[in-house]
């Protein structure tokens, strides 16, 4: 009997043996075929906004560099911002922080009008990016609809915490004169059928640019457009746009970036928010549209270092 359990032990030992054996060659094929999660050029952060979304941050560059903020417009997203993110020089000496607004992109889209016609949550929003990512007294640049944002934010928080202000074609008033006959396209987008919101969503983009993307650069925008759901972009309308005392209260560098051909944003919006704005530098660059940071990006990144350069003193 001794001799018959020492065999059973000897047995069942081997068979455990073989078992660790053949589930360690498992767990190593496993790895095998699970595909390497691929490299990306930015370091990504999930940031929770105070009434619980999460906003996806694609932090670029330097990162010791001085923190540049950049707020994408209505219906837009972080990849709009690829010819800043993506130039070597900025990178190398910027810290560049891209964000998808709350209902864009990546980030959280809750249903209910109160999570976008609240200024105090997008106030909340860029607060709590600023704090999450320890930037420090970043330059906060806002395309169009992100001009309220920086509004927002500045009218609950105030400017003590930021170094500068770029507004692009930024929404800063709700008054005649100061939006173009392409704001219009912007109902089609909000059609319930579906072939109407996409081709509306393709003639607004194009509207956007006086100097077209290419056709591939346009598919991708098209595609985080459509990122953008219908109860979204309807929530984002109906709320009032003024912001002329928090503008008179700035004090930091700020430069105000206009396309004179913008068919969205009329050039009289960009004259108003640079004449309430103390030492403001207005920028107005002939023959182009609302995105000038994506129709002449060189131009437009060299006015965006020689603020951020001031902003760092």
């Amino acid at each position: 009997m001794p001799a018959r359990r020492t065999t059973l032990r000897a047995v069942a030992a081997g068979l455990a043996t073989v078992s660790l054996v053949e589930g360690l060659w498992g767990m190593r094929a496993a790895r095998a075929q699970t595909p390497a999660a691929p490299d990306l050029p930015y370091r990504p952060h999930t940031v929770r906004s105070p009434d619980g979304v999460d906003l996806a941050v694609y932090d670029y560059g330097n990162p010791e560099g001085q923190p540049i903020l950049l707020l994408h417009g209505y219906a837009q997203a972080a990849l709009s911002w690829q010819k800043q993110t993506g130039d070597a020089a900025l990178q190398r000496e910027f810290r560049l922080v891209a964000v998808d607004l709350r209902g864009h992109g990546m980030s959280g889209k809750p249903e209910g009008h109160d999570h976008y016609r609240t200024p105090q949550r997008w106030a909340d929003d860029l607060q709590a990016v600023i704090a999450a990512l320890s930037l420090r007294r970043p330059v906060l640049v806002g395309w169009s609809y992100a001009g309220r944002v920086i509004g927002d934010y500045l009218a609950a928080h105030g400017q003590a915490a930021i170094g500068g202000l770029m507004l692009v074609c930024a929404t800063i008033a709700a008054r005649p004169g100061f939006f173009g006959p392409g704001v219009q396209l912007i109902g089609p987008m909000t059609s319930a059928d579906p072939l109407t919101a996409i081709r509306g969503t393709q003639r607004f983009l194009e509207a956007c640019f006086e100097i077209q993307p290419t056709p591939d650069e346009m598919a991708v925008m098209l595609g985080f457009n459509m990122m953008v759901p219908r109860h979204v972009r309807i929530s984002l309308g109906g709320r009032r746009a003024e912001y002329d005392e928090v503008l008179r209260a700035i004090r930091v560098p700020t430069v105000v970036y206009q396309g004179v051909r913008d068919r969205l944003i009329a050039v009289p919006m960009a004259e108003h928010a640079a004449s309430l704005i103390q030492g403001s530098r207005l920028v107005l660059r002939e023959g182009i549209g609302h995105a000038p940071f994506w129709e002449e990006p060189q131009a437009f990144n060299t006015e965006l270092a020689a603020l951020a350069r001031r902003a760092r003193g």
